[in-house]
């Protein structure tokens, strides 16, 4: 699945109500059944002005604007038919309860056509940044996974990457400071220097330091208030076409985690590498750890949503221990199952964007899709 389809599996399209849409014809149904049924004193086609009130938060215009003449019709004709006398008083605030909710249903779509324009421009910026990765890359298979925090603001600053180079497959995630347009441009900083460098840095460690160095020339490019503490944690790794010894430069970020079988474990770094835009305060360098994989190992690379995802008692998810109940699970059901595990741990309400990618290093014509495993060592 795309990211963009994850994205869109998040939100509904303006406009639709489903069967709420039908609710105002409902109500006008209801009261006018009561105001047949009840005395004359107990005015109950007085109610009747709620109805198109109602339509006007999910109707056309002229939708609205008819049930107000419909719920106009009912009140005059039940009152003459079932009570012999006009309703003046109930007939004027119907039509004018219906002309404010035809101009409110009328500003109501201005806003959701232009709140649909935002969110066409959010999705093509986020598609920058978060382009779909191959299924399959330099012999691996490998899948991503990301879930915004809400379905109303899915722009935010997790990023990934994947690229096969002469040096091998290499990966980039990583999770800048804050939300919003302001931390995507930060992002695609990171990421648009990392497709380039990528093929021209033999070295990890001074692939990150391009990626320092691109994101402190981007705060001075962009200045703010926020400049000096726009930074991005973020992780690299490189692996061997076919597997073998793979690098790791980790710049303050979540430890990625090598599942082999049965056997998880996550790789922390031997040495604090600063975060992207850090250097130059923290100082230090940046090192690269090494670690052997074979073919049917996988590699989870994900962000700090994944770990701080909270249950209701505030415990945080344990992704390890999950980990190792998952034995053999391609990268694809992997994802899936660690997304829906997250719903239900968090009781549906995940409070911070996730994204996760998971690459699994395979043998010479290996199916992606079947499961793999490998003894633990």
């Amino acid at each position: 699945m795309t990211t963009t389809e994850q994205l869109r599996r998040r939100r509904p399209a303006p406009g639709r109500t489903g069967r709420a849409g039908v609710a105002p014809i409902l109500l006008t149904a209801v009261i006018g059944v009561a105001a047949i049924a009840t005395p004359r004193d107990v005015a109950i086609s007085r109610l009747l002005p709620a109805a198109p009130a109602l339509a006007a938060s999910m109707w056309s215009v002229g939708a609205t604007v008819g049930l107000g003449v419909l719920a106009l019709v009912v009140v005059v004709a039940v009152e003459l038919i079932y009570h012999g006398s006009a309703a003046y008083f109930t007939g004027a605030a119907i039509a004018a309860v219906t002309a404010a909710a035809g101009y409110a249903s009328h500003i109501r779509l201005q806003r959701e056509r232009a709140l649909l324009q935002v969110r066409s421009v959010a999705d093509a910026a986020q598609s920058v940044v978060l382009r779909p990765v191959p299924r399959r890359i330099g012999g691996m298979a490998i899948e991503t996974l990301y879930v915004a925090a809400a379905a109303q603001a899915r722009i935010g600053g997790d990023l990934y990457e994947a690229v096969d180079t002469p040096y091998g497959v290499r990966l980039l995630i990583g999770d800048v400071r804050g939300k919003g347009l302001s931390a995507v441009g930060v992002a695609g900083a990171v990421v648009n220097c990392f497709r380039e460098a990528a093929y021209d840095e033999p070295d990890l460690a001074a692939l990150a330091r391009r990626l320092d160095t691109s994101l402190v020339r981007y705060g001075d490019s962009f200045p703010t208030e926020e400049s000096a503490e726009r930074f991005a944690t973020a992780l690299l790794a490189q692996i061997p076409h076919g597997g073998g010894e793979a690098g790791v430069v980790n710049c303050g970020h979540p430890a990625p985690i090598l599942m082999r079988g049965a056997h998880v474990r996550a790789l922390e770094p031997t040495a604090a590498s600063p975060p992207l835009n850090m250097a130059g305060l923290l100082g230090g360098g940046y090192t690269v750890d090494t670690v052997p994989l074979a073919p049917g190992d996988q590699l989870l690379l994900y962000t700090d949503g994944v770990t701080e995802t909270r249950n209701r008692t505030g415990a945080f998810f344990p992704l390890q221990t999950w980990l190792r109940r998952q034995e053999a699970v391609p990268p694809r059901r992997l994802l899936d199952l660690l997304h829906d595990q997250l719903l239900r741990y968090s009781g549906g309400g995940l409070d911070d964007d996730i994204a996760a990618l998971v690459i699994r290093v395979e043998a010479p014509d290996a199916d992606p899709d079947r499961p793999y495993g490998c003894s633990a060592s």
